[in-house]
């Protein structure tokens, strides 16, 4: 039996709406609803764990059927209340971005020009451009020098060493690999992991990546960074690659830039700075001092949705090098020709500095976030959270129970909850409860790291929403649980 053809469709069909002003409709009660959750930002608690039956209603069979704008929009709107909860002044966990309510707009534009920005010469790009060339002035980086709007530092970082790693073997790695390579490279023992998961991606394995030991205040030890240079040179090894951070993951200390950069300059290593919240505070006149040396980088790899508050996801690289930086990514396939005139002109393009092709309009929300707020009053809510941390720090030192385990560099201050006679394991336990405490009764979410082999409640703050009086209700709360959790 022959099976039967599916109903043919008539060439208007499309997949715009057959009622447009019911799809504007229900756009804009989309649109003001996302506003109600932003404008009470502040309020309820910080996290909801998603309920169990919204987790059974996304676990759906393949939907083969249209359900219709108005549906899709009123699930949507169901998704809006279980966020990860950092808009909220109260989210003092790992290093998680605000946002802020202008990247409605620029994300609207941003869908409705679905532009793809590997290339081509249209408005996009011009875009990018401009914030990369805004970003080079802010650095230091010169006019020579390019970059790229990506989806975040641990990207930013796998692009800035890949070009590290093609200039020092003289980019015969693009064509016959790594061969009998025996580069390596440098990196402060709490460096972020993307480091060594680059060293992995790029073939020259972890082990290659030398974790150098900290001094007391959280910064590479430039002594044993020295020793360990030479060790390696005098083993036959090829130093290539330094790796310096401003602000690391647990307790936001910065590596001493300037003196990496001397290092660098004498051992003939390629410098790439970490910075993906810490090199935001370069907006702050205050801060700025803090991260000398970063301009003399030969790499750079940050974060816009961070400290600066613009909506995942958007990140940054930026090389001194243009040229090296090009000759690590560009290649020119005939489907990818480029001409001086036309829909294919404007060269270079964004994919001859990176790996994608494919790659949305990120940076028009970027872009967007800079005009509408200006540097300097990005710098000034940078700087706010820094004296935030201080204040911090300094209630968490006037209080009895509890104990600062970390000095405050920036942004991040780590302590626990103490008790008369704890034992350690006992006291990891109890500040690993207050935190699941915190977090589960929607009051605060900061979250945990281990600071000197003892676990500590890590409070990060990059929230331009944040207070006096939440960190007040953080400390109360604090003590209050752990009274409560010791008795019980």
């Amino acid at each position: 039996m022959t099976p039967s053809k599916p109903p043919a469709i008539a060439e208007e069909t499309s997949l715009d709406p057959a009622d447009w002003e019911a799809f504007a409709n229900t756009a804009h009660q989309l649109l003001d609803q996302a506003m109600d959750r932003l404008r009470t930002a502040r309020d309820g608690p910080v996290w909801r764990p998603v309920p169990e039956a919204l987790k059974a209603g996304l676990a759906a069979p393949v939907p083969r059927d249209p359900e219709g704008s108005a549906d899709v929009a009123t699930a949507l709107a169901g998704l809006l209340p279980y966020g990860v909860g950092n808009t909220h002044p109260r989210f003092f966990g790992w290093v998680h971005g605000s946002g802020a309510p202008g990247n409605l707009l620029s994300d609207i534009t941003a869908a409705a020009l679905n532009a793809n920005c590997g290339g081509r010469d249209h408005a996009a790009i011009y875009v990018e451009r401009q914030v990369v060339a805004w970003c080079r002035e802010l650095f230091g980086f010169p006019q020579t020098g390019s970059g790229l709007v990506v989806s975040g530092t641990s990207m930013a970082t796998l692009i800035a060493l890949k070009t590290a790693r093609d200039a020092a073997l003289d980019f015969t790695s693009r064509d016959q690999g790594l061969g009998p390579s025996v580069l390596v490279g440098y990196a402060a023992r709490s460096a972020h992991s993307c480091i060594a998961r680059t060293f992995d991606l790029l073939g020259l394995g972890t082990d290659a990546l030398r974790r150098i030991e900290t001094d007391a205040d959280g910064r590479m030890n430039l002594d044993a960074l020295a020793c360990q240079i030479r060790r390696d040179r005098d083993a036959g090894l090829q130093p290539a690659m330094l790796v310096g951070t401003a602000g690391t993951v647990d307790i936001g200390a910065i590596d001493d830039l300037s003196a990496l950069a001397d290092i660098a300059a004498e051992q003939g290593l390629w410098l790439h700075v970490d910075g993906a919240f810490g090199a935001c505070a370069i907006l702050s006149d205050e801060l700025r001092p803090r991260l000398a040396g970063i301009e003399r980088a030969q790499s750079l790899a940050f974060d816009f949705h961070k400290w600066l508050h613009v909506n995942y996801d958007a990140g940054c690289v930026l090389i001194r090098d243009g040229a090296l930086h090009r000759r690590a990514f560009a290649v020119t396939p005939d489907y990818l020709s480029q001409e001086v005139r036309g829909l294919a002109a404007g060269a270079p393009w964004p994919v001859d500095f990176g790996p994608e092709l494919s790659r949305g309009a990120r940076a028009i929300r970027v872009w967007a976030h800079l005009k509408e707020h200006g540097t300097r009053r990005l710098g000034q809510m940078i700087r706010r959270n820094c004296e935030q941390a201080a204040y911090l720090a300094d209630r968490v030192d006037a209080t009895p129970e509890l104990e600062r385990l970390a000095p405050v560099a920036l942004n991040i201050v780590c302590f626990r909850a103490t008790r008369p006679e704890g034992e350690a394991g006992a006291l990891d336990q109890l500040n690993r409860d207050i935190v699941i405490a915190l977090q589960e009764s929607g009051l605060a979410a900061p979250s945990t790291t281990r600071i000197g082999g003892v676990l500590a409640i890590r409070v990060n703050l990059t929230n331009h929403r944040t207070r006096r009086q939440d960190l007040d209700l953080l400390v109360e709360a604090t003590v209050h649980l752990a009274r409560e959790l010791t008795a019980g």
